[in-house]
């Protein structure tokens, strides 16, 4: 059970690839984060991924199911996909943008089913908007939106979870909050695949970290075994020292 990307290449419009020949397998039951420079590629991958690009080569199974050639709708049963810093609809609640999250389950009518409901509620209770139900989402605050938005992913009912750059322009307690919601996620049982650029955060919430470089994929593996001096200084060129983070051990970089 996991997510096989086979030589993917993919890019925008007839400009040059964005990333070239990718093979990547995620694993069931972890918590994946991609990290590397501006440009890499990274929010590309996760688009191909996702089917919100096609590639120009290439195969994309998530266990039997082949991404490329199956009906979107039946891809979004399977992967849920949140982009970076998404539209908010006008003037709809908090309970109106999770039920979005239920759109590939249900007929061209729209109709809820008990099952919609109960998933709904569960989504909005796991991601702490109970009290914000009602809301309309455009007057949260940022990091209220973005749970918003996770709890929307949750209640799609996905063995795969994506989300692109979740912590942007979000202060440093609602980026605590929104990973330790990943962490959640990952607790019941859903895999995630999560774009990030602090380093230190991917190390402390992934159990795998892909990095990237130039289109390619260049190392992944364990935190602890990714992210040496040697490694960013070949990928951000940047000269560092990277000690043990005091509280969850994981690594932690320094510019020298």
């Amino acid at each position: 059970m996991s997510i096989l990307v086979k030589g993917v290449t993919a890019g925008y419009g007839r400009d040059r690839a964005i990333v070239e020949n990718i093979d990547l397998t995620i694993a069931t039951g972890e918590v994946t984060i991609l990290i590397g420079p501006n440009g890499c590629g990274k929010s590309t991958l996760l688009k191909t991924i996702g089917r919100l690009l096609k590639p120009r080569t290439g195969t994309i199974h998530a266990d039997e199911l082949d991404v490329l050639r199956n009906h979107p709708k039946r891809v979004a049963r399977t992967i849920a996909y949140l982009p970076q810093s998404p539209v908010v609809p006008t003037a709809i609640t908090v309970e109106q943008l999770v039920g979005y999250g239920r759109a590939p389950h249900q007929s061209l009518l729209g109709l809820r089913s008990p099952r919609d409901i109960e998933l709904v509620d569960q989504a909005i209770a796991a991601t702490g908007l109970a009290e914000l139900r009602f809301k309309p989402v455009a007057e949260l605050s940022g990091g209220q939106r973005q749970r918003a938005f996770i709890a929307m992913a949750l209640a799609q009912d996905t063995p795969y979870v994506m989300l692109d750059e979740p912590t942007t322009f979000l202060d440093i307690k609602h980026q605590v909050e929104t990973l330790d919601l990943v962490r959640q996620l990952h607790g019941a049982g859903r895999t995630s695949i999560v774009v990030l650029h602090d380093i230190a955060q991917a190390a402390r919430y992934g159990d795998r970290l892909v990095v990237m470089h130039e289109g390619r994929i260049v190392a992944e593996g364990k935190p602890a075994d990714v992210v040496t001096p040697e490694l960013i200084r070949n990928v951000y060129g940047l000269d560092c020292e990277v000690y043990a983070d005091p509280v969850s051990g994981t690594p932690v970089v320094t510019p020298r």
